[in-house]
């Protein structure tokens, strides 16, 4: 061992084939050493501590946590149990190696990610052949333009078991079949060299599209092939099974050569070297590359203990943002089969992800503020629902935003088919929540923005939330050729009836607000309590989409501060203009170029930026401050698809505006 790097002392959880592969590996590491191993049984931690040497055994995960001398700990456990393990360890401070896949889901991935990051803990998902020589070779070969410009990518993992119900390869229970348990490792790879040709760690594909089979009575998939296009017109054909054998090797071809890796995966496990085969265009014969390492799963421990010990907050070789987007691409690849497990559907969440019971966080505070017609106070940030896709990812988000101090959701009618309603219904029918959150739902958008067809999509939305009463209602788009009286009768049919609490519209001008509740004191009616309109520190310089209509300018917040009418302010941190993206190269997407970009915006950018660094926070955090200082009660609708998302966006929670600040932001004051 290298006297000037103290070992790393590590715990192992489980005593399954894999870790004892993994304790044989330690044993011949530079930078490591196995102190303790903890089973479910006495008997087994015993048997597994004396055929490798081990000082200590314990009983129980629990007590090996517990272990003081234990430093990092192994989770070598069946994959559905992965999540719950690994959120213990990071809580009880141990740096985590984790079998791959790390989780069953991107959902799955999140929750164990951001535990890790805030209890500073080191987490990576144990893809040992990234920890090798070998796999740098490749990425250096790509690097330099040795295969000249990357188009394919072809990469394998399969091989063939007989089926048995008892094997967790089969079972749908833990996570079974060949995508997840060798199909993980194609697909890093595929990612990996797209990422090397772009000259960055990794890169996350832009579509998936897959085929499969699926067995009759497990339901997992016994072979499956994707293919993978990435940004960088990369393409990857990915395949894997556990019922099918293959030739697992690498393919990578480019404008100047192609590469065969031919033992891309278990590369020399106890140690060697290894060959690659470069053919360049031209060339009589491929080169040989003979590639020296160490015992595969040695170097594997050594990586780890290099970056904990460095202080790292990743390990370079599989960080979390990269295991993050593995996760995500295999939750597509398993879509595009029609595979999703037993335990990923929504009746299964009555737990969380870290199977522990919902409780509020007592180290985050939420701002609030009351809303006339609403029982509870309504969170300052609103959890918009409309970019979760599938029931874990939005176990996920919803639960982190809810044990953060959120209460309020706000969906409608149109997201997705109605999928993000159904989500939210079980979400909500699961934990027993629906009197302690605010749920705003929207309804009437074009063609259907008529009260006939507001009132069947309520009554649609009703039944998708299994509820029977929104707290806010909101019109999704006006229809000018409409009378107002005629949407003010029929909103205050369905308060009377109880459907709805409050009731407004979003993108409704300022004038047709008015003319609605001028109409409704006329009549002795309830008028709009809500009003939901673009509101943003970036003038929106062209609709979104149609129809759209922002309360930005002047005479809008004029009335809404005379009013004091509470705006739920959309699209409140302009979609990304206020992040690293925006730039006035005009290399953004065209969507935020078109939207948002203008002289005076940038010049609204560069003031947040500078207010950023006196407060210590980040541009977007001063944007949505804006929102939330307005003289009248000012909701921040917030779309975030990742819970890093959701936790950028509650820093604007800590940012005080004097109005001499927000009247700068806005170019309204030369000074402060």
């Amino acid at each position: 061992m290298n006297p000037e790097l103290p070992p790393l002392r590590w715990g192992i959880m489980s005593t399954g084939r894999i870790a004892g592969v993994f304790a044989q590996g330690v044993a011949a590491s530079k930078h490591g050493r196995v102190v303790a191993v903890g089973s479910r049984s006495e008997e087994s931690a015993r048997t597994f501590a004396a055929t490798h040497g081990i000082g200590r055994a314990h009983g129980s995960y629990e007590a090996l946590l517990a272990d003081p001398e234990v430093e990092a700990v192994y989770i070598g456990t069946p994959h559905p149990q992965h999540a719950e393990w690994v959120v213990r360890a990071a809580e009880a401070g141990k740096h985590i190696l984790c079998e791959k896949p790390m989780g069953l889901n991107h959902g799955e991935g999140m929750v164990m990610v951001q535990a890790a990051r805030e209890h500073g803990v080191v987490l990576m998902e144990a893809f040992m052949y990234r920890c090798h020589p070998q796999t740098a070779k490749v990425v250096e070969l790509i690097r330099s333009g040795a295969l000249g410009a990357v188009g394919m990518v072809q990469a394998a993992f399969s091989f063939k078991c007989d089926y048995d119900a008892t094997s967790r390869l089969w079972a749908n229970s833990a996570g079974g079949g060949g995508i997840m348990d060798v199909g993980c490792y194609a697909v890093s790879m595929a990612r990996l060299v797209a990422g090397a040709a772009a000259g960055k760690a990794f890169l996350d594909p832009v579509s998936v599209s897959g085929a499969g089979v699926l067995h009759p009575e497990s339901g997992v998939d016994v072979y499956a092939a994707a293919t993978l296009k990435f940004a960088n017109n990369v393409i990857a054909q990915v395949s894997a099974g556990v019922g099918l054998s293959q030739q697992n090797v690498v393919r990578i071809y480019g404008s100047e050569g192609w590469l065969l890796v031919p033992s891309p995966w278990v590369v020399n496990r106890d140690g060697g070297v290894s060959t690659i085969h470069l053919h360049k265009t031209g060339s009589a014969g491929p080169e040989e590359i003979v590639i020296e390492g160490g015992p595969l799963y040695a170097m594997e421990a050594d990586a780890f203990a290099v970056a904990v010990r460095a202080g790292l907050r990743d390990v370079p070789q599989m960080s979390t943002d990269d295991t993050l987007g593995n996760l995500a691409a295999l939750d597509q690849w398993r879509a595009a089969i029609g595979l999703t497990y037993e335990a990923e559907k929504a009746a299964a969440f009555t737990h969380t992800i870290a199977r522990r019971p919902l409780a509020r966080r007592a180290d985050v505070a939420m701002r609030y503020a009351e809303v006339p017609g609403i029982a509870l106070p309504v969170a300052r940030l609103v959890m918009g629902c409309d970019n979760q896709r599938s029931m874990p990812n939005a176990v996920a988000m919803w639960d982190d935003y809810f044990e953060r101090g959120g209460n309020a959701f706000d969906t409608a009618w149109l997201y997705f088919h109605g999928l993000q309603e159904r989500l939210l219904g079980h979400w909500l029918k699961n934990r027993g929540l629906r009197d302690q959150v605010v749920v705003i739902g929207k309804g009437g958008h074009p063609p259907a923005c008529t009260p006939e067809g507001i009132s069947t999509q309520l009554h649609e939305s009703l039944e998708r939330l299994m509820v029977d009463r929104l707290d806010v209602y909101l019109m999704h788009r006006d229809n000018p050729d409409v009378p107002v009286g005629e949407f003010v009768d029929m909103l205050n049919e369905h308060a009377r009836a109880g459907r709805i609490g409050i009731f407004g519209g979003s993108n409704w001008t300022i004038e047709r607000v008015a003319a609605a509740n001028r109409y409704a004191k006329r009549k002795g009616l309830q008028g709009f309590g809500a009003v939901s309109n673009n509101f943003s520190l970036a003038r929106m310089v062209d609709p979104v989409w149609s129809g759209c209509v922002a309360a930005s300018d002047e005479a809008s917040r004029k009335w809404l501060k005379k009013n004091q009418l509470p705006h739920f302010a959309w699209s409140s941190q302009a979609r990304g203009f206020f992040t690293d993206r925006a730039g006035r190269d005009q290399t953004s997407d065209a969507e935020l170029v078109r939207c948002w970009y203008s002289d005076d915006n940038f010049a609204r950018r560069e003031r947040a930026v500078v207010l950023a660094k006196e407060k210590g926070v980040s541009p977007i955090a001063i944007a949505a401050a804006y929102v939330l200082h307005q003289p009248f009660p000012s909701f921040a609708l917030i779309g975030p698809r990742t819970i890093a998302e959701t936790v950028s966006s509650l820093e604007c929670l800590r940012v005080d505006l004097t109005p001499r600040d927000v009247a700068w932001l806005n170019l309204e004051r030369e000074r402060r």
